[in-house]
């Protein structure tokens, strides 16, 4: 996987999972993001980084603030961006994933974003695109969800500065969450203190512990002394089988409460990649109380996007 996203000099030519990626690299797309973070407020918020270059939006799978916080990105990088409508295209019709690509590619395209159902899709591209393209992976069935991870990231240094002092903990549907597993590598790498997952044992993965996490099923204890809360949604649409008795239940034990948020550290970050559901997995209040970081998230996407575009053009020479 190292070998397919880092180029002969060690650069990002895809950015397709945080496994594989030192600390150096994760490091930079924070540098670089907070270069990007105040444009917004600036009279002119475009950069010519991009200029020329045509990037392309291919979403399998529907998606509101990752597509717009892509598109977002590229087009203040300078970027002509192509988002392609799935449900009318070619590959609707029949046409296979690889003949969708050649096409695009005949059209001297230079980045593929790519959303997909399919665990790997990302990587198949990558393996089998021009070498001139880039391919970033904006989610892929339950593998990896590298760019949200790195936007949580960026979050949390913007709030604590440093991670080497940080007990993190991961409420929810760990089981079928790429979010869950791509934050956890991130962190991991990053080195934080002390990585905890809490939810119900139908949603943990066997031998979590494998993965650099101490596992909990009760959040209370989950909970205790922690400094960031990443609450994540029930992936229902994942589920192949009844793993909880219903939402009432798991909210009575595994939702965020005011009382059991009294157990975390009292300047602890609440985070969620959203769509959040209220009453589910955390209360309204909290969601949008003065702990919660949630829209900082989405506003932190666009930086981080436009970070990963730019450092996967750098390392081809097309970007000074």
């Amino acid at each position: 996987m190292k070998d397919l996203q880092l180029n002969k000099e060690g650069r990002l030519k895809h950015f397709l999972t945080i496994d594989g990626l030192n600390k150096d690299i994760l490091t930079e797309i924070l540098d670089v993001a907070e270069s990007f973070s105040t444009m917004p407020a600036q009279k002119v918020n475009k950069v010519p980084l991009l200029r020329g270059k045509t990037i392309v939006n291919l979403f399998f799978e529907n998606s509101t603030r990752t597509r717009t916080t892509f598109e977002l990105a590229a087009t203040r990088l300078s970027a002509d961006v192509l988002s392609i409508n799935i449900a009318a295209s070619a590959t609707s019709k029949g046409e296979s994933l690889l003949d969708t690509i050649r096409n695009l590619e005949a059209m001297h395209v230079d980045m593929f974003v790519v959303r997909h159902a399919i665990s790997g899709a990302g990587h198949f591209i990558a393996q089998n695109t021009a070498p001139h393209i880039s391919v970033i992976n904006a989610g892929d069935g339950q593998h990896a969800h590298p760019t949200q991870a790195m936007l949580d990231m960026f979050t949390i240094r913007q709030y604590k500065k440093k991670f080497d002092h940080l007990n993190v903990v991961i409420i929810g549907d760990i089981l079928h969450s790429r979010v869950a597993r791509s934050q956890i590598q991130a962190l991991n790498v990053l080195g934080v203190k002390e990585i905890r997952v809490v939810a119900p044992k139908t949603l943990l993965p066997q031998n979590v512990e494998s993965l650099g996490v101490k596992p909990f099923n009760n959040i209370e204890q989950g909970l205790e002394g922690s400094d960031v809360i990443m609450m994540l949604r029930l992936q229902k649409e994942r589920m192949t089988s009844a793993l909880l008795p219903n939402e009432r239940e798991y909210f009575k034990c595994f939702g965020l409460t005011e009382e059991r948020l009294k157990s975390a550290s009292h300047d602890a970050i609440i985070m969620h990649p959203g769509p959040i559901n209220r009453g589910v997995e955390i209360e309204s209040s909290i969601a949008d109380g003065s702990q919660s970081v949630i829209l900082q998230q989405v506003t932190n996407g666009v930086a981080i996007r436009m970070a990963i575009m730019s450092l996967t053009m750098q390392s081809k020479g097309d970007v000074s």
